[in-house]
């Protein structure tokens, strides 16, 4: 894992992985998966598994979830029983290259890369940008890998990917932040966090806090009274 040097911001870890054979406990099955993607995917996962590990937390305490627009975070396994707030997450693959970011608790992160060198035909620029930004584009065709992977950033930051349409994300709207890194063009965006999913633990912790709350005597189990065990 080769660690990345982070904008100015919230805290956050970026590093990026040489695609390969690797096994991690966070990786899904993919059905009709290509051998390709199946690595890409695997390299991910393991990468993200190291971030985690980075930021000393038990990975064998948590799983990855995603939401109704297939977007991946970060959540206590079953069982567990907290509901500590996590860091928000963003996995992406491109080229040789698996990159991944973590931002601490109450923003979400999205980032993403490209071969530097890696060029975009003029005919692709009206299905990432409109209006003045696509005339700037064809004056400055150099630019185009910065704003593609800015608004793939973005994209995964709020956790819609394709469903937020590229054409009609302003960048000076956002947090982002685009580097060289050797040599990927590497962005990075983050805004602060919205809700995640429920699961059915954080209405049973709730519930339990709120009968704590209401009745001070109230007690869960023979663990959480001296003397009951």
């Amino acid at each position: 894992m080769e660690i990345m040097d982070p904008p100015k911001g919230p805290r956050m870890i970026l590093a990026r992985l040489r695609i390969g054979d690797y096994n991690s406990a966070l990786s899904e099955e993919i059905e009709r998966a290509t051998t390709k993607r199946n690595k890409d995917h695997k390299t991910g996962r393991f990468l993200l598994q190291s971030c985690i590990g980075k930021w000393n937390l038990p990975i064998g305490s948590l799983e990855v979830l995603r939401t109704e627009e297939r977007a991946p975070y970060l959540s206590w396994i079953e069982g567990v029983w907290s509901n500590s707030p996590l860091p928000g997450i963003s996995i992406g693959h491109s080229g040789d290259w698996a990159v991944c970011a973590l931002i601490e608790a109450g923003w979400w992160i999205g980032i993403d890369a490209e071969p530097a060198n890696r060029g975009i035909q003029e005919n692709a620029f009206d299905m990432m940008a409109s209006g003045e930004e696509l005339a700037w584009l064809h004056e400055n065709p150099d630019q185009a890998i910065r704003i593609w992977t800015a608004k793939e950033a973005i994209q995964k930051a709020e956790r819609l990917g394709m469903n937020l349409n590229p054409r009609q994300i302003n960048i000076d709207d956002y947090e982002v932040h685009s580097f060289l890194h050797d040599d990927l063009m590497v962005s990075v965006a983050w805004r602060p966090a919205g809700v995640d999913p429920r699961t059915p633990e954080d209405d049973l912790l709730d519930a339990t806090r709120k009968r704590m709350r209401e009745k001070p005597d109230f007690t869960v189990g023979c663990a959480t009274t001296r003397g009951n065990c």
